[in-house]
């Protein structure tokens, strides 16, 4: 299980995936001026994610015990850990790079944190050790973590076209015997046979339905269903996959989805390009936080807190890539 915050937290989460793992990172308690964050600055993340993870699982979330033998409560502090390890990293390579906040970014941040710690209750604000002027640091690292990535990658030639991020609607039969496969075919390819009975008596994927776009299938079971035409049936297609396909269309262009897999392409590409400048300038500037905050961190039934929006109430400013 991994944070599922929003489109360019994501961003950091796979950056750190990709370079560091499980790495352990710590702000201290000191002041912010030795790179790192404070204890009360840390703690807004973790009551964030403590509540959202409780909120769905109960309270019994805390005493997993995944595969490698560390409880779940032991996972989601050392995620918490590497986020802001990334993120603190992020926000030096903005600083390297000259990229700041406009007076009006700070303003609406400002006003963002306002009503963030205007709606915590006094339990809430006592279990994270918190002040107003803390979540307003934490908003502005964020924004500043996702401004990086979009000032650093806005000149790069991301274009997606529409016939690359296309996505189709088709009815499909997989089946792993070549003869069955012939025999289904033809039942299929008779006048008034219905294709979706046929399918599901006949079928042994786990899908009939599906909307589908480039990169899901075999090529050549990707083939035969983007040639086809609403109401046509393909031929019987072998992927080289061990499974024969028949494929009915549906449609031959979902413009809703379309654009969605247009815009989910160009933020994998984003990621990619970005990813590069990072892990260059990661490597060149190791953090080391001490140990010293999380060991106090447990998650009790009795602790009083319920906050949960820190990130929900910055999607709803500045939605997904939040500049």
């Amino acid at each position: 299980m991994r944070f599922r915050y929003r489109v360019w937290l994501a961003v950091l989460l796979a950056v750190s995936v990709l370079l560091s793992g499980c790495s352990s990172i710590l702000p201290k308690t000191s002041d912010e001026e030795d790179g790192a964050y404070t204890k009360a600055q840390a703690m807004i993340v973790v009551a964030t994610e403590r509540n959202r993870y409780q909120n769905t699982y109960t309270d019994r979330i805390w005493q997993v015990v995944l595969d490698d033998g560390e409880t779940f409560e032991t996972y989601l502090l050392s995620q918490v850990r590497t986020f802001l390890e990334n993120l603190k990293t992020m926000n030096l390579l903005a600083e390297e790079q000259g990229i700041t906040l406009s007076s009006s970014e700070k303003d609406r941040l400002r006003v963002l944190a306002e009503t963030y710690y205007n709606g915590l209750s006094g339990k809430d604000i006592a279990y994270m050790g918190i002040e107003q002027e803390d979540v307003e640091t934490m908003y502005q690292q964020y924004y500043l973590a996702n401004k990086v990535v979009g000032e650093l990658t806005k000149n790069v030639d991301l274009e997606v076209s529409d016939s690359e991020a296309k996505v189709i609607t088709v009815r499909m039969i997989q089946i792993s015997s070549p003869e069955a496969a012939v025999a289904v075919h033809k039942r299929v390819s008779q006048d008034g046979a219905d294709f979706m009975s046929v399918a599901r008596e006949t079928s042994e994927g786990e899908q009939i339905e599906l909307q589908m776009g480039r990169g899901q299938l075999p090529k050549a079971a990707e083939d035969a269903a983007f040639s086809l035409a609403p109401g046509e049936l393909s031929p019987l297609t072998p992927g080289g996959d061990g499974w024969f396909y028949i494929f009915q269309c549906v449609s031959d262009y979902d413009m809703e989805a379309t654009q969605q897999r247009k815009t989910q392409i160009y933020e994998e590409r984003k990621t990619q390009v970005f990813q590069q400048i990072y892990s260059q300038f990661q490597a060149e500037h190791q953090l080391e936080f001490p140990d010293g905050i999380w060991e106090d961190i447990h998650f009790l039934p009795e602790d009083e807190t319920s906050t949960s929006n820190f990130f929900s109430l910055y999607q709803e400013e500045f939605g997904g890539q939040g500049y």
